[in-house]
Parts: C-alpha cells; structure tokens; sequence
C-alpha cells in the first residue's frame, strides 16, 4: 500500500507536477492552538526545486496562518491526490521557510516560477519547503473529479492593487500580521515588489 521515498523523482515528481490542486497543513507548538489547511492551485504558482526542495507562491489572501506556523516552528506537510487516473496520495512531511519579498533569496526563488504573472496576485512570500519524510498511499477512496481550468476570481481580484494599497488591504485584514492564536504573521507593510 504505502510507500517512504528517499527523494522526488521520477515516476513521483512527474504525478507531483501534473496536479493542479495540493493542500498544505500547518499547527503552532501549543497544543490547543489552531490547525491549518489550505488549498492551493494557480498553475505555475508551484516547483519542485531539487530532489527535496519544493516551493510554492504565497498569494495574497484573508489571513497568514502558513507564514505565522512556519515563522514559529517550520513544521508543514504538503499533500496532492489523484483525482484523476489511478489513485494515488502524496504528502510531503518537512520543514519550511516564508521568504519575503526583502529577503536576498526572493528573486533567484521567483526565477523559477517563469508560467505565472505574479503583479496580478498580490504576491507576498515564496514558500520553501525542505522534504524530511515522503510518503504515499492507495487513495483509493478519494473520488474522480474532472479539472476544467484554474478561476481567474483570485487575479482580477488582485491584479488592481499596488505595494501600497495591498499592505493597506492587509492592514486591515484581522488575522494577517497576526494569527489566529496571536503569533506573528505577514510582516507589514509589505516592502516594495520588483515584480
């Protein structure tokens, strides 16, 4: 049924990288803090950078719950299903980093993701995820779902905001520079964007 994986390669990256749909999971130390899972797609919006290093953009959004638990501790989980041809589930255990827009890593980080214009997104950190445990499992009950193509909600939503605007738009949002359980979040305001 299940298997552990020393690194991504190939049989496994390529079903990683055909998947328009992945879901991140991350918690606080506090054992009553709260747990996150997101979804995420866009294509271009994800890479496998080597063997046992991922990224993927951080858009703008409602709240910062990712950026607050990888800030604190660095502990994520990543995981893709085949909603399509045979089953399939992959999640990624590991440690991650949130690289902000004024971190000397962000550029060379956003060269890899050439398929995705990232002004129309409120772009607002790269994700860096270190692999430390993969595995993957039958999937077997996981249903068949049809992917058709990615909304353009999320870019028309965003594509009219400036650095200035955007952070004011943060500034306003009452879980990003802090979340839920009060941790730090997104640290604002926001430094200029090259991009």
């Amino acid at each position: 049924m299940g298997k552990t994986y020393e690194r991504i390669d190939g049989r496994l990256r390529a079903f990683i990288e055909e998947q328009p749909l992945f879901f991140t999971a991350t918690a606080p130390l506090s054992g009553d803090g709260t747990v996150n899972l997101s979804p995420k797609g866009l294509k271009g919006s994800f890479v496998i950078l080597d063997e046992l290093t991922l990224a993927y953009l951080d858009f703008a959004g409602s709240n910062a719950e990712t950026i607050a638990h990888l800030r604190e501790n660095g502990r994520i989980t990543l995981m893709w299903c085949a909603f399509q041809g045979p089953p399939n589930i992959v999640r990624v255990h590991g440690r991650g980093d949130a690289v902000f827009r004024d971190d000397p890593r962000f550029e060379e980080l956003l060269g890899h993701f050439p398929d995705i214009d990232t002004s129309l997104h409120g772009l607002r950190a790269i994700i860096v995820v270190r692999a430390e445990l993969v595995r993957d499992s039958c999937g077997y009950a996981v249903p068949f779902m049809t992917y058709d193509e990615d909304r353009d909600l999320h870019g028309k939503r965003f594509a009219r905001e400036d650095d200035e605007s955007l952070s004011a738009y943060f500034a306003k949002k009452e879980h990003i520079a802090t979340s839920l359980d009060g941790l730090p979040g997104l640290p604002l305001p926001l430094p200029p964007s090259s991009v």
